[in-house]
């Protein structure tokens, strides 16, 4: 629990400044103010929350993965044993998550933090493990509130890891089957929204499989007596072991001053519950991605977060965080290469 109270405190606002500077330079450049939309408005963020030019020159995505006790119910299209075999993909790099890494310059740190198969120690693994797998979350508790805040800080020391060796943007991503469950659970709970409402087709359910799901998500939020007003209350009794650790690449980031993108749902999940933490941790988020999960729109109107993209994606691994790092890096460049009206020789406005 000290580290998570650190970070908590260690998260302060925007610097005005900055991003006032930035605006400056960027209103100078051979453009009408304002033409790069929000490619502009990345550039400016970014110096809000670093307190320095925008720049995207080390960029790490952090893919947990955990297995959750809830998929005894019937609430995912694939078996659990995915889980750990996605894991091995993504060690291979083999995953979208990987090919679009590749692309974006980021790296991938995949961490098992609670894979129910076990996966030994392949090279490239990071072994952050709370247990095998959460408990059924619609019987009880998903975990215990002493392993959410281990699941938090393992999370938050893999973060500040990265930072330590020049990490400037963080990206989050997971795998873990009947995730979406979690997610959904999450967000009802935070957000007051019905679990009809929040809860989709995750991997694939045929209407019948949602219906099923939805029904799941009532009796977890019912099981759990669920203290929205209490984060911690809500990631223990229906989130998930990777979900925890999420919330810990937040917290860390926001902390240390370090842009974080957000994937898709469970990341914005994750996102929900560092906000109920730490509400001034939303000012270093950046959705990436807006999911075809419903909640997610949902979770992004809470955080006040505004999506950059809209592909219909929901795949998770970090993907739309890997798109975004490629809007990143863009907007970072046009803010320190273009020229201005002045070294251009270019007339501005009259």
């Amino acid at each position: 629990m000290r580290l998570l109270t650190k970070l908590r405190d260690a998260i302060g606002g925007r610097d005005t400044a900055a991003a006032a500077q930035a605006q400056r330079r960027l209103d100078a450049l051979t453009k009408p103010p304002g033409s790069l939309g929000r490619l502009e408005e990345i550039a400016v963020r970014l110096a809000a929350i670093s307190g320095r030019p925008p720049r995207v020159a080390a960029p790490v995505i952090f893919t947990l993965a955990g297995d959750h006790g809830v998929v005894a119910e019937g609430v995912s299209a694939y078996p659990q044993s995915v889980t750990a075999q996605m894991v091995e993909n993504f060690l291979r790099g083999g995953a979208a998550v990987n090919v679009l890494a590749r692309q974006a310059g980021a790296r991938v740190v995949v961490a098992d933090f609670g894979v129910a198969t076990p996966l030994g120690m392949p090279e490239g693994l990071v072994v952050r493990r709370i247990g095998a797998g959460t408990a059924n979350m619609a019987q009880g508790p998903a975990m215990t509130r002493a392993q959410a805040v281990a699941a938090i800080e393992a999370g938050a020391a893999l973060a500040v890891e990265a930072i330590a060796g020049g990490a400037d943007l963080l990206g989050t991503g997971e795998m873990g089957i009947g995730n979406t469950t979690a997610a959904s659970a999450i967000t009802a709970a935070l957000t007051g929204a019905p679990a009809d409402a929040v809860t989709g087709y995750g991997t694939g359910l045929d209407e019948s499989g949602r219906a099923r799901k939805v029904a799941v998500v009532r009796r977890a939020l019912e099981v759990n007596a669920l203290d929205p007003a209490d984060g911690l209350d809500v990631l223990a009794k229906v989130g998930g072991f990777e979900i925890a650790g999420l919330v810990g690449v937040i917290l860390a980031g926001a902390a240390h001053r370090i842009p974080v993108a957000l994937d898709g749902f469970i990341a914005g999940a994750a996102a929900l519950v560092a906000d109920a933490l730490a509400p001034a941790a939303r000012d270093a988020l950046f959705a990436s991605h807006r999911s075809a999960e419903p909640g997610h729109a949902l979770a992004l109107r809470h955080l006040g977060l505004e999506p950059y993209l809209a592909l219909d994606m929901r795949l998770g691994e970090g993907t739309g965080a890997a798109l975004f790092v490629m809007l990143a890096r863009a907007a970072a460049a046009i803010h320190a290469e273009m020229a201005t009206f002045k070294s251009a020789g270019v007339d501005g406005p009259a």
